[in-house]
Protein backbone atom coordinates (compact mmCIF):
# COMPACT_ATOMS: atom_id res chain seq x y z
CA UNK A 1 0.00 0.00 0.00
CA UNK A 2 1.44 3.34 -1.02
CA UNK A 3 2.08 6.39 1.16
CA UNK A 4 1.39 9.93 0.11
CA UNK A 5 4.42 11.81 1.31
CA UNK A 6 5.31 15.40 2.01
CA UNK A 7 8.64 16.72 3.27
CA UNK A 8 9.75 14.17 5.88
CA UNK A 9 10.74 15.20 9.37
CA UNK A 10 12.99 12.75 11.19
CA UNK A 11 12.66 13.79 14.83
CA UNK A 12 10.65 11.18 16.75
CA UNK A 13 7.74 12.57 18.76
CA UNK A 14 8.24 10.10 21.60
CA UNK A 15 10.95 7.63 22.53
CA UNK A 16 10.25 3.90 22.10
CA UNK A 17 7.73 2.52 24.57
CA UNK A 18 9.23 0.30 27.27
CA UNK A 19 6.89 -2.32 28.71
CA UNK A 20 8.97 -4.36 31.11
CA UNK A 21 11.71 -6.01 29.08
CA UNK A 22 10.04 -5.17 25.78
CA UNK A 23 11.05 -2.14 23.74
CA UNK A 24 8.34 -1.14 21.29
CA UNK A 25 9.57 1.20 18.57
CA UNK A 26 6.28 2.98 17.99
CA UNK A 27 4.44 3.90 21.25
CA UNK A 28 1.18 2.44 19.97
CA UNK A 29 -0.95 -0.42 21.33
CA UNK A 30 -3.76 -2.17 19.51
CA UNK A 31 -6.61 -2.37 22.01
CA UNK A 32 -8.01 -5.85 22.54
CA UNK A 33 -11.50 -5.93 21.02
CA UNK A 34 -13.87 -8.87 21.34
CA UNK A 35 -14.47 -10.58 18.02
CA UNK A 36 -11.96 -8.33 16.27
CA UNK A 37 -8.34 -8.60 17.40
CA UNK A 38 -7.83 -12.26 16.64
CA UNK A 39 -4.66 -13.55 15.01
CA UNK A 40 -5.90 -12.62 11.52
CA UNK A 41 -6.56 -8.96 12.24
CA UNK A 42 -3.39 -8.59 14.29
CA UNK A 43 -1.40 -9.91 11.34
CA UNK A 44 -2.78 -7.15 9.12
CA UNK A 45 -2.09 -4.49 11.72
CA UNK A 46 1.49 -5.70 12.20
CA UNK A 47 2.11 -5.60 8.47
CA UNK A 48 0.96 -2.01 8.22
CA UNK A 49 2.68 -0.93 11.42
CA UNK A 50 6.01 -2.13 10.05
CA UNK A 51 5.39 -0.21 6.81
CA UNK A 52 5.26 3.07 8.74
CA UNK A 53 8.81 2.77 10.06
CA UNK A 54 12.00 3.32 8.11
CA UNK A 55 13.56 -0.05 7.47
CA UNK A 56 10.24 -1.77 8.13
CA UNK A 57 10.65 -1.89 11.87
CA UNK A 58 13.52 -4.36 11.66
CA UNK A 59 14.98 -3.61 15.07
CA UNK A 60 12.12 -4.90 17.22
CA UNK A 61 8.36 -4.77 17.71
CA UNK A 62 6.73 -1.95 15.77
CA UNK A 63 3.78 -1.67 18.14
CA UNK A 64 2.07 -3.86 20.73
CA UNK A 65 -0.86 -5.87 19.33
CA UNK A 66 -3.06 -7.36 22.04
CA UNK A 67 -5.28 -10.39 21.51
CA UNK A 68 -8.94 -10.16 22.44
CA UNK A 69 -9.98 -10.81 26.02
CA UNK A 70 -10.23 -14.33 27.41
CA UNK A 71 -11.54 -15.28 30.83
CA UNK A 72 -9.08 -16.76 33.27
CA UNK A 73 -11.51 -19.56 34.08
CA UNK A 74 -11.92 -20.59 30.44
CA UNK A 75 -8.16 -20.47 29.96
CA UNK A 76 -7.45 -22.66 32.97
CA UNK A 77 -10.07 -25.09 31.69
CA UNK A 78 -8.49 -24.95 28.21
CA UNK A 79 -11.75 -24.53 26.33
CA UNK A 80 -11.03 -24.98 22.60
CA UNK A 81 -12.19 -21.53 21.54
CA UNK A 82 -10.14 -19.83 24.25
CA UNK A 83 -7.05 -21.72 23.14
CA UNK A 84 -7.72 -20.51 19.60
CA UNK A 85 -8.05 -16.92 20.80
CA UNK A 86 -4.64 -16.95 22.50
CA UNK A 87 -2.92 -18.40 19.43
CA UNK A 88 -0.25 -16.27 17.76
CA UNK A 89 1.58 -16.26 14.46
CA UNK A 90 5.07 -17.82 14.55
CA UNK A 91 6.71 -14.43 14.00
CA UNK A 92 4.45 -12.46 16.33
CA UNK A 93 6.47 -10.79 19.08
CA UNK A 94 5.76 -9.80 21.76
CA UNK A 95 2.81 -12.18 22.07
CA UNK A 96 0.17 -10.26 24.03
CA UNK A 97 -2.82 -11.82 25.78
CA UNK A 98 -5.55 -10.00 27.68
CA UNK A 99 -7.05 -11.69 30.73
CA UNK A 100 -10.39 -11.00 32.38
CA UNK A 101 -10.80 -12.15 35.96
CA UNK A 102 -12.71 -11.37 39.14
CA UNK A 103 -10.85 -13.89 41.26
CA UNK A 104 -7.19 -13.53 42.25
CA UNK A 105 -6.64 -17.29 42.55
CA UNK A 106 -8.00 -18.10 39.08
CA UNK A 107 -6.20 -15.10 37.61
CA UNK A 108 -2.93 -16.33 39.09
CA UNK A 109 -3.48 -19.84 37.73
CA UNK A 110 -4.20 -18.47 34.26
CA UNK A 111 -1.08 -16.32 34.34
CA UNK A 112 1.00 -19.28 35.53
CA UNK A 113 -0.28 -21.35 32.61
CA UNK A 114 0.56 -18.65 30.09
CA UNK A 115 4.11 -18.10 31.29
CA UNK A 116 5.17 -21.64 32.22
CA UNK A 117 3.89 -22.98 28.89
CA UNK A 118 5.49 -20.07 27.00
CA UNK A 119 2.22 -18.86 25.50
CA UNK A 120 2.64 -15.10 26.12
CA UNK A 121 5.36 -12.46 26.40
CA UNK A 122 2.99 -9.83 27.82
CA UNK A 123 -0.23 -10.04 29.82
CA UNK A 124 -2.81 -7.25 29.89
CA UNK A 125 -5.55 -7.19 32.53
CA UNK A 126 -9.03 -6.04 31.59
CA UNK A 127 -10.57 -3.59 34.04
CA UNK A 128 -12.26 -1.50 31.37
CA UNK A 129 -15.02 -3.58 29.79
CA UNK A 130 -18.42 -1.80 30.16
CA UNK A 131 -20.56 -4.65 28.79
CA UNK A 132 -23.47 -5.48 31.16
CA UNK A 133 -22.81 -9.23 31.26
CA UNK A 134 -19.35 -8.39 32.62
CA UNK A 135 -20.10 -5.50 34.99
CA UNK A 136 -23.15 -7.17 36.57
CA UNK A 137 -20.76 -9.85 37.81
CA UNK A 138 -18.43 -7.23 39.28
CA UNK A 139 -15.90 -7.52 36.46
CA UNK A 140 -14.38 -5.17 33.90
CA UNK A 141 -14.90 -1.49 34.69
CA UNK A 142 -16.89 -2.35 37.84
CA UNK A 143 -14.05 -4.17 39.57
CA UNK A 144 -11.64 -1.32 40.50
CA UNK A 145 -14.36 0.07 42.81
CA UNK A 146 -13.48 -2.82 45.13
CA UNK A 147 -9.89 -1.79 45.81
CA UNK A 148 -8.77 -4.90 47.69
CA UNK A 149 -10.15 -7.18 45.00
CA UNK A 150 -8.46 -5.10 42.31
CA UNK A 151 -5.19 -5.21 44.21
CA UNK A 152 -5.51 -8.96 44.67
CA UNK A 153 -6.00 -9.71 40.97
CA UNK A 154 -3.11 -7.48 39.88
CA UNK A 155 -0.83 -8.85 42.59
CA UNK A 156 -1.59 -12.51 41.75
CA UNK A 157 -0.90 -12.07 38.05
CA UNK A 158 2.25 -9.99 38.53
CA UNK A 159 3.57 -12.54 41.01
CA UNK A 160 3.18 -15.45 38.58
CA UNK A 161 4.30 -13.56 35.46
CA UNK A 162 7.35 -11.93 37.00
CA UNK A 163 8.99 -15.32 37.62
CA UNK A 164 9.36 -15.57 33.83
CA UNK A 165 9.99 -11.86 33.28
CA UNK A 166 6.64 -11.38 31.56
CA UNK A 167 5.34 -7.83 32.10
CA UNK A 168 1.76 -7.20 33.18
CA UNK A 169 -0.20 -4.12 32.18
CA UNK A 170 -3.58 -2.80 33.34
CA UNK A 171 -6.28 -1.32 31.11
CA UNK A 172 -9.09 0.57 32.84
CA UNK A 173 -11.72 3.28 32.60
CA UNK A 174 -12.26 6.52 34.50
CA UNK A 175 -14.75 4.77 36.76
CA UNK A 176 -18.23 3.32 36.93
CA UNK A 177 -19.93 6.70 36.49
CA UNK A 178 -19.22 10.33 37.36
CA UNK A 179 -20.04 9.69 41.02
CA UNK A 180 -17.85 6.59 41.31
CA UNK A 181 -14.45 7.42 39.84
CA UNK A 182 -11.72 4.83 40.31
CA UNK A 183 -8.84 5.48 37.91
CA UNK A 184 -6.43 7.39 40.17
CA UNK A 185 -6.66 4.85 42.99
CA UNK A 186 -6.41 1.99 40.51
CA UNK A 187 -3.41 3.55 38.76
CA UNK A 188 -1.50 3.98 42.00
CA UNK A 189 -2.34 0.44 43.16
CA UNK A 190 -1.28 -1.07 39.82
CA UNK A 191 2.00 0.85 39.99
CA UNK A 192 2.64 -0.28 43.57
CA UNK A 193 1.88 -3.91 42.73
CA UNK A 194 4.43 -4.05 39.93
CA UNK A 195 2.42 -3.41 36.76
CA UNK A 196 4.65 -2.45 33.84
CA UNK A 197 2.22 0.16 32.45
CA UNK A 198 -1.33 1.42 32.85
CA UNK A 199 -3.74 2.42 30.09
CA UNK A 200 -6.76 4.65 30.60
CA UNK A 201 -9.83 4.86 28.38
CA UNK A 202 -11.10 8.33 29.14
CA UNK A 203 -14.73 7.31 29.63
CA UNK A 204 -16.75 5.84 32.46
CA UNK A 205 -18.54 2.52 32.15
CA UNK A 206 -21.82 4.49 32.14
CA UNK A 207 -20.72 6.29 28.99
CA UNK A 208 -19.91 3.04 27.17
CA UNK A 209 -18.55 4.49 23.89
CA UNK A 210 -20.80 7.55 23.78
CA UNK A 211 -19.89 11.19 24.18
CA UNK A 212 -16.32 12.39 24.23
CA UNK A 213 -13.33 10.77 25.91
CA UNK A 214 -11.94 12.80 28.81
CA UNK A 215 -8.31 13.33 27.86
CA UNK A 216 -7.81 15.53 30.94
CA UNK A 217 -8.24 12.39 33.07
CA UNK A 218 -5.34 10.83 31.17
CA UNK A 219 -3.22 13.86 32.02
CA UNK A 220 -4.18 13.57 35.70
CA UNK A 221 -3.26 9.88 35.72
CA UNK A 222 0.10 10.74 34.16
CA UNK A 223 0.73 13.16 37.03
CA UNK A 224 -0.27 10.54 39.63
CA UNK A 225 1.63 7.56 38.20
CA UNK A 226 5.25 8.49 37.68
CA UNK A 227 7.40 5.34 37.59
CA UNK A 228 5.75 3.40 34.74
CA UNK A 229 4.31 4.39 31.34
CA UNK A 230 0.80 5.80 31.17
CA UNK A 231 -1.06 5.16 27.92
CA UNK A 232 -4.07 7.09 26.65
CA UNK A 233 -7.13 5.59 24.96
CA UNK A 234 -10.30 7.07 23.49
CA UNK A 235 -11.26 8.99 20.33
CA UNK A 236 -8.09 8.34 18.34
CA UNK A 237 -9.44 8.24 14.79
CA UNK A 238 -6.27 9.41 13.02
CA UNK A 239 -2.55 9.82 13.54
CA UNK A 240 -3.19 13.51 14.17
CA UNK A 241 -5.55 12.62 17.03
CA UNK A 242 -2.81 10.48 18.57
CA UNK A 243 -0.27 13.30 18.37
CA UNK A 244 -2.76 15.72 19.89
CA UNK A 245 -3.51 13.34 22.77
CA UNK A 246 0.21 13.09 23.57
CA UNK A 247 0.57 16.88 23.36
CA UNK A 248 -2.38 17.53 25.65
CA UNK A 249 -1.87 14.79 28.21
CA UNK A 250 1.85 14.02 28.29
CA UNK A 251 1.06 10.31 28.01
CA UNK A 252 3.81 7.89 27.03
CA UNK A 253 1.88 6.23 24.23
CA UNK A 254 -1.59 5.59 22.85
CA UNK A 255 -4.01 2.68 22.71
CA UNK A 256 -6.08 2.48 19.53
CA UNK A 257 -9.35 0.56 19.32
CA UNK A 258 -12.31 1.46 17.10
CA UNK A 259 -10.23 3.84 15.00
CA UNK A 260 -8.58 0.94 13.16
CA UNK A 261 -11.78 -0.97 12.37
CA UNK A 262 -11.69 -1.62 8.63
CA UNK A 263 -8.52 0.45 8.53
CA UNK A 264 -5.45 -1.54 9.63
CA UNK A 265 -3.28 0.92 7.70
CA UNK A 266 -3.91 3.37 10.53
CA UNK A 267 -0.89 1.66 12.12
CA UNK A 268 1.22 2.81 9.17
CA UNK A 269 0.06 6.37 9.79
CA UNK A 270 0.68 6.11 13.53
CA UNK A 271 4.17 4.64 13.19
CA UNK A 272 5.09 7.30 10.64
CA UNK A 273 3.63 10.11 12.77
CA UNK A 274 5.47 9.09 15.93
CA UNK A 275 8.67 8.71 13.90
CA UNK A 276 8.26 12.36 12.90
CA UNK A 277 7.00 11.82 9.35
CA UNK A 278 3.87 13.32 7.82
CA UNK A 279 3.48 10.41 5.37
CA UNK A 280 -0.07 9.03 5.41
CA UNK A 281 -1.92 6.20 3.66
CA UNK A 282 -4.78 7.25 1.39
CA UNK A 283 -5.92 4.05 -0.36
CA UNK A 284 -8.35 3.88 -3.25
CA UNK A 285 -11.07 1.24 -3.40
CA UNK A 286 -8.87 -1.21 -5.28
CA UNK A 287 -6.35 -1.21 -2.45
CA UNK A 288 -9.04 -1.30 0.24
CA UNK A 289 -10.78 -4.32 -1.27
CA UNK A 290 -7.40 -6.03 -1.62
CA UNK A 291 -6.89 -5.59 2.13
CA UNK A 292 -10.43 -6.81 2.78
CA UNK A 293 -9.77 -9.92 0.69
CA UNK A 294 -6.50 -10.60 2.50
CA UNK A 295 -8.23 -10.19 5.85
CA UNK A 296 -10.81 -12.80 4.82
CA UNK A 297 -8.02 -15.16 3.77
CA UNK A 298 -6.28 -14.72 7.12
CA UNK A 299 -9.56 -15.45 8.91
CA UNK A 300 -9.99 -18.71 7.00
CA UNK A 301 -6.50 -19.67 8.16
CA UNK A 302 -7.38 -18.63 11.74
CA UNK A 303 -10.36 -21.01 11.63
CA UNK A 304 -8.18 -23.91 10.43
CA UNK A 305 -9.29 -23.68 6.80
CA UNK A 306 -13.02 -23.35 7.52
CA UNK A 307 -13.87 -21.01 4.65
CA UNK A 308 -17.49 -20.54 5.59
CA UNK A 309 -16.66 -19.57 9.15
CA UNK A 310 -13.91 -17.18 8.01
CA UNK A 311 -16.31 -15.52 5.57
CA UNK A 312 -19.01 -15.22 8.23
CA UNK A 313 -16.46 -13.43 10.41
CA UNK A 314 -15.41 -10.98 7.69
CA UNK A 315 -19.01 -9.82 7.24
CA UNK A 316 -18.93 -7.53 10.28
CA UNK A 317 -15.87 -5.76 8.86
CA UNK A 318 -17.43 -4.93 5.46
CA UNK A 319 -19.11 -1.64 6.40
CA UNK A 320 -15.95 -0.43 8.15
CA UNK A 321 -13.76 -1.12 5.13
CA UNK A 322 -16.21 0.52 2.72
CA UNK A 323 -16.98 3.57 4.89
CA UNK A 324 -17.23 6.60 2.61
CA UNK A 325 -16.83 4.68 -0.67
CA UNK A 326 -19.61 4.68 -3.32
CA UNK A 327 -20.19 0.91 -3.13
CA UNK A 328 -23.99 0.98 -3.35
CA UNK A 329 -26.49 -0.60 -0.97
CA UNK A 330 -27.06 -3.72 -3.12
CA UNK A 331 -23.39 -4.65 -3.18
CA UNK A 332 -23.00 -3.84 0.51
CA UNK A 333 -25.95 -6.08 1.38
CA UNK A 334 -24.58 -8.92 -0.75
CA UNK A 335 -21.15 -8.56 0.83
CA UNK A 336 -22.75 -8.77 4.27
CA UNK A 337 -24.03 -12.25 3.31
CA UNK A 338 -20.86 -13.56 1.66
CA UNK A 339 -20.16 -17.24 2.41
CA UNK A 340 -17.07 -18.07 0.33
CA UNK A 341 -13.88 -16.45 -0.93
CA UNK A 342 -15.09 -17.03 -4.48
CA UNK A 343 -18.28 -15.10 -3.77
CA UNK A 344 -16.24 -12.33 -2.18
CA UNK A 345 -14.00 -12.12 -5.26
CA UNK A 346 -17.03 -11.98 -7.55
CA UNK A 347 -18.63 -9.14 -5.61
CA UNK A 348 -15.38 -7.16 -5.41
CA UNK A 349 -14.88 -7.53 -9.16
CA UNK A 350 -18.27 -5.89 -9.76
CA UNK A 351 -17.32 -2.71 -7.86
CA UNK A 352 -15.84 0.51 -9.24
CA UNK A 353 -12.31 -0.32 -8.10
CA UNK A 354 -10.90 2.91 -9.54
CA UNK A 355 -12.76 4.96 -6.94
CA UNK A 356 -10.24 7.14 -5.06
CA UNK A 357 -9.93 7.64 -1.31
CA UNK A 358 -13.12 9.56 -0.42
CA UNK A 359 -11.51 11.86 2.15
CA UNK A 360 -13.63 13.10 5.05
CA UNK A 361 -16.52 10.60 4.54
CA UNK A 362 -14.07 7.77 5.25
CA UNK A 363 -12.55 9.44 8.31
CA UNK A 364 -13.75 9.95 11.86
CA UNK A 365 -15.61 7.68 14.27
CA UNK A 366 -16.42 4.09 13.37
CA UNK A 367 -18.09 1.35 15.33
CA UNK A 368 -21.18 1.77 17.48
CA UNK A 369 -21.05 4.61 19.97
CA UNK A 370 -24.17 3.59 21.88
CA UNK A 371 -25.67 5.88 24.50
CA UNK A 372 -25.11 6.55 28.21
CA UNK A 373 -26.71 4.03 30.54
CA UNK A 374 -27.03 2.91 34.13
CA UNK A 375 -24.29 0.36 34.73
CA UNK A 376 -25.45 -3.16 35.63
CA UNK A 377 -23.77 -4.09 38.92
CA UNK A 378 -24.00 -6.78 41.62
CA UNK A 379 -26.44 -5.99 44.42
CA UNK A 380 -25.21 -3.23 46.77
CA UNK A 381 -21.92 -2.99 44.84
CA UNK A 382 -21.63 0.76 45.39
CA UNK A 383 -22.35 0.64 49.12
CA UNK A 384 -18.64 0.44 49.97
CA UNK A 385 -15.18 -0.15 48.52
CA UNK A 386 -14.81 -3.57 50.21
CA UNK A 387 -16.57 -6.83 49.32
CA UNK A 388 -19.22 -8.02 51.74
CA UNK A 389 -19.79 -11.76 52.19
CA UNK A 390 -22.64 -11.97 49.69
CA UNK A 391 -20.61 -10.14 47.06
CA UNK A 392 -17.59 -12.33 47.76
CA UNK A 393 -19.69 -15.43 47.06
CA UNK A 394 -21.14 -13.87 43.92
CA UNK A 395 -17.74 -12.87 42.58
CA UNK A 396 -16.43 -16.39 43.22
CA UNK A 397 -19.01 -17.69 40.75
CA UNK A 398 -18.78 -14.84 38.26
CA UNK A 399 -16.22 -16.25 35.85
CA UNK A 400 -18.29 -19.35 35.31
CA UNK A 401 -20.96 -17.30 33.55
CA UNK A 402 -18.92 -14.80 31.53
CA UNK A 403 -17.73 -16.17 28.21
CA UNK A 404 -14.22 -15.30 27.10
CA UNK A 405 -14.45 -17.36 23.95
Amino acid sequence: MSLTTATPVHTPVLPPLRVGRHVVESPVVLAPMAGITNRAFRRLCREYGAAGLEGGGASGATSLYVAEMVTSRALVERTPETMRLISHDPGESPRSVQLYSVDPVTAGLAARMLVTEDRADHIDLNFGCPVPKVTRKGGGAALPWKTDLFRGVVRAVVREASVHDVPVTVKMRVGIDDDHVTYLDAGRIAEAEGAAAVALHGRTAAQAYSGQADWDAIARLKEAVTSIPVLGNGDIWSAEDALEMVRRTGCDGVVVGRGCLGRPWLFTDLAAAFAGSDARVRPGLREVTSVLRRHAEYLVDFYDGDEQRGCRDIRKHIAWYLKGFPAGSTVRNQLALVDSLEALDRLIAGMDLDAPWPGDPAEGPRGRAGSPRVVALPENWLRGRDLDEAQRAQVAQAELSVSGG
